[in-house]
């Protein structure tokens, strides 16, 4: 848990003070071999089939990997950022993709008392998804700790933040305390900024 924590606080330090000029190291197109490993994980971690991730990453197109200080590499097609990782973590969809995209990834929803924590990069805690204007989803769609998610606020229409889940969505009902969501990219960090590479 210590590592996740590490790797989420990192990405979230980086996207707060993102500057392309200084931490971008590189970049470099994959291996073919790569990048269809790259493919078949997106598949397997994201709520979307072969058709949706074609018309995202068209397999004619060239997938760039732009490597960050602090192991974060984004990936991009045409110079527009499409997802991102952490060491050897998860893939996250950019907001930006996720807005056109919306159920890349399962829905967990925070109070209008958490969206100025959340706006500012800060952990998501269990009451604001337990109280009546937040939402987890139900329990037979129960989803286990480490889950990427989309973090939607009350009464706003698009997700806000991409996390992932410190505990299930079950423990956080029961305990309705601690860290529930951490957040690895919201709504007017630099990524967001970032349109093209």
């Amino acid at each position: 848990m210590q590592g996740k924590f590490q790797a989420s606080f990192i990405t979230i330090t980086m996207f707060k003070k993102f500057t392309p000029s200084t931490d971008i190291a590189g970049q470099t197109p994959p291996k073919s071999s790569v990048q269809r490993s790259i493919r078949a994980a997106v598949l397997q971690q994201w709520k979307i089939g072969p058709e949706t991730l074609e018309e995202i990453w068209p397999k004619k197109e060239t997938l760039i990997h732009v490597k960050c200080r602090e192991h974060i590499s984004i990936y991009s097609v045409q110079s527009v950022p499409l997802f991102f990782q952490h060491f050897d973590g998860p893939f996250y969809p950019t907001l930006r993709l996720l807005h056109q995209y919306p159920s890349i990834l399962p829905k967990v929803g925070v109070d209008r008392g958490a969206i100025r924590f959340l706006l500012a990069g800060a952990p998501m805690m269990c009451p604001g998804l337990t109280s009546a204007g937040g939402y987890l989803p139900p329990s037979e769609e129960a989803l286990p700790k480490g889950t990427a998610v989309a973090v939607h606020a009350e009464g706003k229409e698009h997700a806000v933040g991409i996390g992932i889940t410190e505990l299930s969505t079950e423990d956080m009902r029961k305990l309705n305390k601690d860290v529930a969501v951490e957040i690895v990219t919201y709504l007017g960090d630099d990524l967001w900024a970032l349109q093209t590479l």
